[in-house]
C-alpha cells in the first residue's frame, strides 16, 4: 500500500504552530516583565499573592530641579505631633545626589533598628539640621504652630541655605525660598523620607534620656504616646514637667493630682437674668409725627 506522505505533513505544521502560538504570549509576557522596574515588578508579584506593595519613595522631584539649575534641595519632616509628652523634633535634610544611602524610606515603614542605621549613614553623606519645640512652647502656641516653628529653624539652621524646600503636610513654611508642601510627602519625597528618619531617631533618644529624669512614665517604651501604661502612669503619678498642659489626658490628670492649678473656665452658655426696669411715667404721644 502506498501512503501519501504529503498528508501528514500539514499535521505537522499545524502542531508547530499551534505550539508556537501557545508560546508566544508567554514569551510576549515575560517580555515586558524583563523591562519592568523593581518597584513595578514587586507591585506585580505583590498583587499576585494578595499582598499590597508599597512603592519607595524617590529621588525624582529633586532631580528635576536640579536639571533647571536649582539647588540646593532640601526635605523636612517633624517627628512627635501626637505624644502627650516630650518635644516635637523637625529636621531638615540636603541630600548629596552621588552618594545617597540605600534604603532609606518613610521612617513608620523601617524597624528602630533599620533607622539607627540609616541615620548614621544620612549625618555621614548628607546636609542635616534639627531643632526641637519644648512642650512649654506646645502650650503656649498650640501643636501645629510648634511644629511649622520648628521645621523653618530647621531649614534656617542647615548649613547650606536651600534654594527649593519640600514639607512633609499640608502647609508651607515661611521661608526665604519656595517651599513645597507635599501630603504624605515622607513615602513619596526621598529627601522628606530622610529627614522623617533623622527627626524620628533624635526625638526617640530624647525620650530615652527624659525616661532617666523622670522615671515611671516609661518614655523609653512608648517614647510619650498615649497608649495603655502611658495612661495608667498618668492616672498614678500625675503629669511630669515634660507633658503637654493643654492635651486631654493630660489636663485630666492635672484636675486629679493638682486641682488648685486648674484655673475654672466660665460657662459661655448659661442663662444670666438681667433685670430691666422701665420707667412708667414715660408716655409716648401718638399725635407725634415720627
Amino acid at each position: 500500500m502506498i501512503r501519501d506522505k504529503s498528508a501528514k505533513t500539514p499535521a505537522k505544521d499545524a502542531s508547530k504552530k499551534q505550539a508556537a502560538t501557545k508560546a508566544a504570549p508567554d514569551k510576549a509576557a515575560k517580555a515586558p516583565a524583563a523591562k519592568m522596574s523593581a518597584v513595578t515588578a514587586a507591585k506585580v508579584a505583590a498583587g499576585k499573592k494578595g499582598v499590597i506593595a508599597v512603592a519607595p519613595p524617590s529621588f525624582r522631584r529633586e532631580r528635576a530641579l536640579i536639571k533647571r539649575g536649582v539647588w540646593p534641595v532640601a526635605g523636612c519632616d517633624e517627628a512627635g505631633r501626637g505624644p502627650l509628652a516630650g518635644p516635637v523634633v523637625a529636621a531638615a535634610v540636603i541630600l548629596d545626589p552621588d552618594r545617597i544611602p540605600r534604603g532609606i524610606d518613610d521612617s513608620k515603614r523601617l524597624t528602630a533598628e533599620e533607622r539607627e542605621k540609616l541615620f548614621d549613614k544620612i549625618c555621614a553623606t548628607a546636609q542635616v539640621s534639627v531643632a526641637v519645640a519644648s512642650p512649654a512652647r506646645i502650650d503656649r502656641d498650640n501643636i501645629l504652630r510648634a511644629s511649622l516653628w520648628a521645621l523653618k529653624r530647621a531649614v534656617v539652621a542647615l548649613p547650606e541655605a536651600p534654594r527649593h524646600v519640600f514639607v512633609d503636610g499640608r502647609d508651607r513654611l515661611d521661608t526665604a525660598c519656595d517651599c513645597e508642601a507635599v501630603i504624605g510627602g515622607d513615602g513619596i519625597v526621598l529627601s522628606i523620607a530622610a529627614a522623617s528618619i533623622v527627626a524620628k531617631v533624635t526625638r526617640d533618644r530624647l525620650m530615652c534620656a527624659l525616661a532617666q529624669d523622670c522615671p515611671g512614665y516609661g518614655f523609653e517604651q512608648h517614647k510619650g504616646y498615649a497608649v495603655p501604661e502611658h495612661l495608667d502612669a498618668l492616672d498614678r503619678l500625675g503629669p511630669s514637667i515634660h507633658h503637654r498642659s493643654f492635651f486631654a489626658p493630660v489636663a485630666a490628670a492635672r484636675a486629679k493630682h493638682k486641682p488648685w492649678t486648674v484655673e475654672p473656665v466660665q460657662d459661655l452658655f448659661s442663662v444670666t437674668e438681667v433685670e430691666v426696669q422701665v420707667e412708667a411715667s414715660v408716655q409716648i404721644d401718638a399725635s407725634v409725627n415720627l
